[in-house]
C-alpha cells in the first residue's frame, strides 16, 4: 500500500520536510520513494504541493498520513475533517470552544470542584479512632 507522508530533511533544529509517496512498510529514507510531491518548512510555514500529483496518487489508492492529511485539508487540496494526530491522552480542543471567551459566573452559582476541594483541604477533620485506640482510652480511665 502506498502512503503519502513526510520525509525529514534539513539540519538539526531546523527541520524541513519533503512530501513523498512511498511504500508504507519502507523507512522514509532518501531516494527510496516513488515520487516527491511537495515540501513543507514548519518554521516559516512555507509549503509547496503539487495538487494534481497528490490527487492522482489518492485516486490510485494511496493513503495520506495523519499530519499530511491535515495539511492537505488546510491548504484546500482535499476536503473532509481533520484527524487527531495527538496521542489518546491529549484531549481534542474544538475550534469553537477555543474561540469562546470564559463566561462570568453568577453570584448564586454553585461552587466549582476546585473550590470544594480547596475548602476540604483547609478544614481539619478529626480522624476516626481505631478499636485498639478506643481500648487504650478505656484502660486508661
Amino acid at each position: 500500500m502506498l502512503k503519502i507522508r513526510f520525509q525529514r530533511t534539513g539540519r538539526k533544529n531546523d527541520p524541513s520536510y519533503r512530501i513523498v509517496v512511498t511504500e508504507h512498510t519502507a523507512a522514509p529514507q532518501a531516494g527510496k520513494n516513488v515520487e516527491q510531491v511537495g515540501s513543507y518548512h514548519p518554521k516559516t510555514k512555507h509549503t509547496i504541493i503539487d495538487a494534481e500529483a497528490v490527487k492522482k496518487w489518492l485516486s490510485h489508492g494511496a493513503k495520506a498520513s495523519g499530519t499530511v492529511h491535515n495539511l492537505l485539508i488546510s491548504k484546500g487540496i482535499i476536503e473532509g475533517k481533520k484527524v487527531n494526530v495527538l496521542g489518546k491522552k491529549t484531549p481534542i480542543v474544538k475550534e469553537e470552544e477555543a474561540k469562546e471567551e470564559p463566561k462570568a459566573e453568577a453570584p448564586d452559582a454553585a461552587p466549582s470542584i476546585d473550590e470544594v476541594q480547596a475548602d476540604a483541604e483547609t478544614e481539619e477533620v478529626p480522624a476516626e479512632e481505631t478499636p485498639a485506640e478506643e481500648e487504650k482510652k478505656e484502660d486508661a480511665q
